[in-house]
Protein backbone atom coordinates (compact mmCIF):
# COMPACT_ATOMS: atom_id res chain seq x y z
CA UNK A 1 0.00 0.00 0.00
CA UNK A 2 2.89 2.37 0.97
CA UNK A 3 4.30 1.72 -2.40
CA UNK A 4 1.53 2.28 -4.28
CA UNK A 5 0.86 5.52 -2.82
CA UNK A 6 4.47 6.77 -3.25
CA UNK A 7 3.59 5.58 -7.01
CA UNK A 8 0.84 8.04 -7.38
CA UNK A 9 2.83 10.58 -5.59
CA UNK A 10 5.89 10.64 -7.86
CA UNK A 11 3.67 10.10 -11.07
CA UNK A 12 1.77 13.30 -10.22
CA UNK A 13 5.08 15.33 -9.16
CA UNK A 14 6.31 14.11 -12.61
CA UNK A 15 3.65 15.14 -14.45
CA UNK A 16 1.74 18.21 -12.68
CA UNK A 17 2.87 20.72 -14.37
CA UNK A 18 2.19 19.52 -17.78
CA UNK A 19 -1.30 20.97 -19.47
CA UNK A 20 -2.16 17.42 -21.25
CA UNK A 21 -3.43 16.69 -18.19
CA UNK A 22 -6.49 18.24 -18.72
CA UNK A 23 -7.06 16.38 -21.99
CA UNK A 24 -8.77 12.68 -22.50
CA UNK A 25 -9.10 12.10 -26.28
CA UNK A 26 -10.37 9.37 -28.21
CA UNK A 27 -9.36 9.19 -31.54
CA UNK A 28 -11.60 7.94 -34.27
CA UNK A 29 -15.41 8.27 -34.97
CA UNK A 30 -17.16 5.55 -33.44
CA UNK A 31 -20.83 6.61 -35.49
CA UNK A 32 -22.04 9.34 -37.30
CA UNK A 33 -24.96 12.04 -36.56
CA UNK A 34 -27.19 9.94 -39.08
CA UNK A 35 -27.42 7.27 -36.96
CA UNK A 36 -29.65 9.78 -34.46
CA UNK A 37 -31.39 10.89 -37.63
CA UNK A 38 -29.62 14.24 -37.67
CA UNK A 39 -28.48 15.95 -40.97
CA UNK A 40 -24.96 16.98 -40.95
CA UNK A 41 -21.85 17.47 -42.61
CA UNK A 42 -18.04 16.67 -42.07
CA UNK A 43 -16.40 20.25 -41.87
CA UNK A 44 -12.39 20.39 -41.94
CA UNK A 45 -10.55 23.64 -40.43
CA UNK A 46 -7.36 25.00 -40.32
CA UNK A 47 -5.51 26.26 -37.06
CA UNK A 48 -2.64 29.39 -37.07
CA UNK A 49 -0.21 26.63 -36.81
CA UNK A 50 -1.49 24.40 -39.93
CA UNK A 51 -3.06 21.51 -37.92
CA UNK A 52 -5.98 20.19 -39.75
CA UNK A 53 -9.05 20.07 -37.55
CA UNK A 54 -12.64 18.14 -37.57
CA UNK A 55 -16.11 19.56 -36.87
CA UNK A 56 -19.69 18.51 -37.40
CA UNK A 57 -22.18 20.89 -38.67
CA UNK A 58 -25.40 20.31 -37.42
CA UNK A 59 -28.11 22.24 -39.84
CA UNK A 60 -31.72 23.50 -38.24
CA UNK A 61 -33.98 20.91 -39.48
CA UNK A 62 -35.67 21.57 -42.58
CA UNK A 63 -38.63 23.51 -42.43
CA UNK A 64 -37.73 25.23 -38.79
CA UNK A 65 -36.48 28.91 -39.38
CA UNK A 66 -33.06 29.31 -38.68
CA UNK A 67 -33.07 31.49 -34.94
CA UNK A 68 -28.91 31.43 -34.71
CA UNK A 69 -25.60 29.52 -34.51
CA UNK A 70 -24.39 27.58 -31.69
CA UNK A 71 -20.83 26.86 -31.58
CA UNK A 72 -20.40 23.86 -29.17
CA UNK A 73 -17.13 23.05 -26.89
CA UNK A 74 -17.42 19.30 -25.63
CA UNK A 75 -15.62 18.71 -21.95
CA UNK A 76 -11.95 16.90 -21.95
CA UNK A 77 -12.85 13.49 -22.53
CA UNK A 78 -13.94 11.45 -25.97
CA UNK A 79 -14.72 13.33 -28.82
CA UNK A 80 -17.42 14.83 -31.12
CA UNK A 81 -19.57 11.81 -31.11
CA UNK A 82 -19.16 11.08 -27.12
CA UNK A 83 -20.39 14.93 -26.96
CA UNK A 84 -23.39 14.96 -28.99
CA UNK A 85 -25.76 14.73 -26.30
CA UNK A 86 -24.97 18.05 -25.47
CA UNK A 87 -26.49 19.83 -28.87
CA UNK A 88 -28.31 17.25 -31.03
CA UNK A 89 -31.50 18.49 -29.98
CA UNK A 90 -30.88 22.44 -31.19
CA UNK A 91 -31.21 21.71 -34.69
CA UNK A 92 -35.14 20.97 -34.17
CA UNK A 93 -35.31 24.18 -32.33
CA UNK A 94 -34.12 26.67 -35.21
CA UNK A 95 -30.50 26.57 -33.94
CA UNK A 96 -27.35 24.82 -36.46
CA UNK A 97 -24.44 23.74 -34.45
CA UNK A 98 -20.60 24.09 -34.79
CA UNK A 99 -19.43 20.58 -33.05
CA UNK A 100 -15.39 20.95 -32.98
CA UNK A 101 -13.07 18.71 -32.41
CA UNK A 102 -9.61 19.98 -30.34
CA UNK A 103 -6.39 18.91 -31.92
CA UNK A 104 -6.11 15.34 -31.23
CA UNK A 105 -9.87 14.12 -30.64
CA UNK A 106 -11.48 12.01 -33.07
CA UNK A 107 -10.49 13.06 -36.76
CA UNK A 108 -8.36 15.92 -35.75
CA UNK A 109 -4.64 15.93 -36.26
CA UNK A 110 -2.55 16.91 -33.90
CA UNK A 111 -2.09 16.40 -29.65
CA UNK A 112 -3.81 18.29 -27.17
CA UNK A 113 -2.54 21.19 -25.09
CA UNK A 114 -2.84 24.48 -23.86
CA UNK A 115 -2.57 27.11 -25.58
CA UNK A 116 -2.54 24.78 -28.85
CA UNK A 117 -6.60 24.58 -28.07
CA UNK A 118 -6.90 27.92 -28.11
CA UNK A 119 -5.76 28.02 -31.66
CA UNK A 120 -8.45 25.50 -32.79
CA UNK A 121 -11.02 27.65 -30.86
CA UNK A 122 -9.79 30.35 -32.80
CA UNK A 123 -9.91 28.22 -35.97
CA UNK A 124 -13.63 28.01 -35.15
CA UNK A 125 -14.91 31.88 -34.91
CA UNK A 126 -12.59 31.90 -38.49
CA UNK A 127 -14.77 29.41 -40.23
CA UNK A 128 -18.36 31.12 -38.28
CA UNK A 129 -17.15 34.36 -39.72
CA UNK A 130 -16.98 33.05 -43.20
CA UNK A 131 -19.69 30.21 -43.60
CA UNK A 132 -22.70 31.43 -45.61
CA UNK A 133 -25.34 29.96 -43.55
CA UNK A 134 -23.93 31.66 -40.50
CA UNK A 135 -24.06 35.35 -41.95
CA UNK A 136 -26.65 37.83 -40.16
CA UNK A 137 -27.26 35.35 -37.59
CA UNK A 138 -27.08 35.70 -33.74
CA UNK A 139 -23.91 33.27 -32.57
CA UNK A 140 -23.95 31.68 -28.74
CA UNK A 141 -21.03 29.52 -27.35
CA UNK A 142 -22.06 26.50 -25.47
CA UNK A 143 -18.93 25.60 -23.83
CA UNK A 144 -19.35 22.15 -21.33
CA UNK A 145 -16.82 21.27 -18.47
CA UNK A 146 -13.50 21.68 -20.03
CA UNK A 147 -14.87 23.50 -23.21
CA UNK A 148 -16.28 25.80 -20.72
CA UNK A 149 -13.44 26.65 -19.16
CA UNK A 150 -11.37 27.48 -22.49
CA UNK A 151 -14.33 29.31 -23.91
CA UNK A 152 -13.83 31.59 -20.86
CA UNK A 153 -10.39 32.17 -21.24
CA UNK A 154 -10.22 32.19 -24.81
CA UNK A 155 -13.13 34.79 -24.82
CA UNK A 156 -11.38 37.12 -22.15
CA UNK A 157 -8.23 37.56 -24.29
CA UNK A 158 -10.39 38.03 -27.76
CA UNK A 159 -12.48 40.97 -27.57
CA UNK A 160 -13.51 41.52 -31.62
CA UNK A 161 -15.17 37.44 -31.32
CA UNK A 162 -16.50 38.12 -27.68
CA UNK A 163 -17.94 41.31 -29.56
CA UNK A 164 -20.02 38.95 -31.79
CA UNK A 165 -22.00 36.20 -29.46
CA UNK A 166 -25.13 36.94 -28.15
CA UNK A 167 -24.85 34.89 -25.35
CA UNK A 168 -22.34 32.62 -23.13
CA UNK A 169 -23.75 29.35 -21.93
CA UNK A 170 -21.44 27.24 -19.45
CA UNK A 171 -22.25 23.41 -18.13
CA UNK A 172 -20.57 22.24 -15.46
CA UNK A 173 -17.56 24.29 -16.22
CA UNK A 174 -14.69 24.19 -13.62
CA UNK A 175 -13.94 27.27 -12.21
CA UNK A 176 -10.74 26.69 -11.27
CA UNK A 177 -8.71 23.16 -12.31
CA UNK A 178 -6.36 23.22 -8.94
CA UNK A 179 -9.59 23.51 -7.35
CA UNK A 180 -11.09 20.66 -9.16
CA UNK A 181 -7.84 18.67 -8.54
CA UNK A 182 -8.34 19.06 -4.88
CA UNK A 183 -11.90 18.03 -5.16
CA UNK A 184 -11.24 15.10 -7.01
CA UNK A 185 -8.24 14.07 -4.52
CA UNK A 186 -10.16 14.34 -1.56
CA UNK A 187 -12.86 11.96 -2.34
CA UNK A 188 -9.90 8.93 -3.17
CA UNK A 189 -8.83 7.71 0.47
CA UNK A 190 -5.01 6.68 -0.81
CA UNK A 191 -4.54 10.84 -1.75
CA UNK A 192 -6.78 12.41 0.55
CA UNK A 193 -3.75 13.27 3.34
CA UNK A 194 -2.21 15.08 0.84
CA UNK A 195 -4.67 16.57 -1.35
CA UNK A 196 -3.34 20.23 -0.64
CA UNK A 197 0.06 19.45 -2.06
CA UNK A 198 -1.19 17.62 -4.83
CA UNK A 199 -3.45 19.86 -5.91
CA UNK A 200 -0.73 22.84 -6.13
CA UNK A 201 0.86 20.83 -8.73
CA UNK A 202 -1.99 21.27 -11.44
CA UNK A 203 -1.45 24.26 -13.21
CA UNK A 204 -4.32 27.31 -12.83
CA UNK A 205 -3.11 29.86 -14.75
CA UNK A 206 -5.55 29.37 -17.40
CA UNK A 207 -8.48 28.45 -14.76
CA UNK A 208 -12.00 30.43 -15.81
CA UNK A 209 -11.97 32.31 -12.37
CA UNK A 210 -9.30 34.48 -13.58
CA UNK A 211 -10.62 35.31 -17.49
CA UNK A 212 -14.39 36.11 -16.24
CA UNK A 213 -14.55 39.11 -14.96
CA UNK A 214 -13.28 40.19 -18.31
CA UNK A 215 -16.41 39.36 -20.41
CA UNK A 216 -17.97 42.24 -19.78
CA UNK A 217 -21.34 42.62 -22.02
CA UNK A 218 -21.64 39.12 -22.74
CA UNK A 219 -25.27 36.89 -21.42
CA UNK A 220 -24.45 34.06 -19.46
CA UNK A 221 -26.30 31.49 -18.46
CA UNK A 222 -24.70 29.00 -15.75
CA UNK A 223 -25.77 25.72 -15.43
CA UNK A 224 -24.03 23.35 -12.45
CA UNK A 225 -25.65 20.34 -10.88
CA UNK A 226 -25.76 19.86 -7.17
CA UNK A 227 -25.18 15.99 -7.60
CA UNK A 228 -22.10 16.76 -10.01
CA UNK A 229 -19.20 14.49 -8.93
CA UNK A 230 -16.30 15.96 -11.14
CA UNK A 231 -17.14 19.88 -10.93
CA UNK A 232 -18.37 20.63 -7.41
CA UNK A 233 -21.68 22.82 -6.89
CA UNK A 234 -18.60 25.43 -5.35
CA UNK A 235 -16.89 26.23 -8.92
CA UNK A 236 -20.30 27.05 -10.73
CA UNK A 237 -21.26 29.90 -7.65
CA UNK A 238 -17.63 30.96 -7.94
CA UNK A 239 -17.79 31.49 -11.75
CA UNK A 240 -21.53 33.60 -11.29
CA UNK A 241 -19.99 35.47 -8.29
CA UNK A 242 -17.24 36.66 -10.90
CA UNK A 243 -19.21 37.21 -13.56
CA UNK A 244 -20.62 40.95 -14.26
CA UNK A 245 -24.09 41.17 -14.79
CA UNK A 246 -26.20 40.27 -17.29
CA UNK A 247 -25.56 36.51 -15.87
CA UNK A 248 -27.67 33.65 -14.93
CA UNK A 249 -26.82 30.92 -12.42
CA UNK A 250 -29.48 27.48 -13.05
CA UNK A 251 -28.99 25.11 -10.84
CA UNK A 252 -29.51 21.39 -11.62
CA UNK A 253 -29.55 17.85 -10.74
CA UNK A 254 -27.76 14.92 -11.74
CA UNK A 255 -24.37 13.88 -13.43
CA UNK A 256 -21.59 15.85 -15.02
CA UNK A 257 -22.66 17.33 -18.04
CA UNK A 258 -26.20 15.30 -17.98
CA UNK A 259 -27.95 18.92 -18.33
CA UNK A 260 -29.40 18.70 -21.59
CA UNK A 261 -30.86 14.70 -21.26
CA UNK A 262 -33.42 16.49 -19.32
CA UNK A 263 -36.08 18.64 -21.27
CA UNK A 264 -36.67 21.03 -18.70
CA UNK A 265 -32.93 22.12 -19.04
CA UNK A 266 -33.36 22.15 -22.43
CA UNK A 267 -36.22 24.22 -22.31
CA UNK A 268 -34.32 26.70 -19.98
CA UNK A 269 -31.49 27.71 -22.57
CA UNK A 270 -34.25 27.99 -25.32
CA UNK A 271 -36.15 30.66 -22.84
CA UNK A 272 -32.63 32.48 -22.37
CA UNK A 273 -31.65 32.57 -25.76
CA UNK A 274 -34.97 34.67 -26.59
CA UNK A 275 -34.36 36.69 -24.06
CA UNK A 276 -30.66 36.68 -22.86
CA UNK A 277 -30.47 40.47 -21.33
CA UNK A 278 -33.61 39.79 -19.50
CA UNK A 279 -33.83 36.39 -18.25
CA UNK A 280 -33.59 35.90 -14.73
CA UNK A 281 -33.61 31.97 -14.35
CA UNK A 282 -36.21 29.87 -12.91
CA UNK A 283 -36.26 29.00 -8.80
CA UNK A 284 -38.98 26.15 -8.99
CA UNK A 285 -39.45 24.12 -11.85
CA UNK A 286 -42.75 24.38 -12.53
CA UNK A 287 -42.12 27.93 -13.82
CA UNK A 288 -41.13 26.26 -16.99
CA UNK A 289 -44.23 27.05 -19.69
CA UNK A 290 -45.22 23.44 -20.78
CA UNK A 291 -44.29 23.74 -24.95
CA UNK A 292 -47.34 21.86 -26.13
CA UNK A 293 -49.43 23.97 -24.19
CA UNK A 294 -52.14 25.97 -26.22
CA UNK A 295 -50.35 28.86 -25.13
Amino acid sequence: MRAAFLLALLALLVLGGCSSLLFYPEKGQPFIPSVAKLEFRDEFLTAADGTRLHAWWLPAKAGVAVKGTVLHLHGNGGNVASHLGGSWWLPAQGYQVLLLDYRGYGRSEGEPSLPGVYQDIDAAFAWLQEAPPVQGKPLVVLGQSLGGALAVHYLAGHPPQRARLKALVLDGAPASYRQVAQFTLNNAWLTWPLQVPLAWLVPDGDSAIYAMPQLKGVPLLIYQSIDDPVVPLSNGVSLYQAARPPRVFQPTRGGHVQTFAEPVWRQVMLLFLNDPQGFTGLRRLAEVPNPESPQ
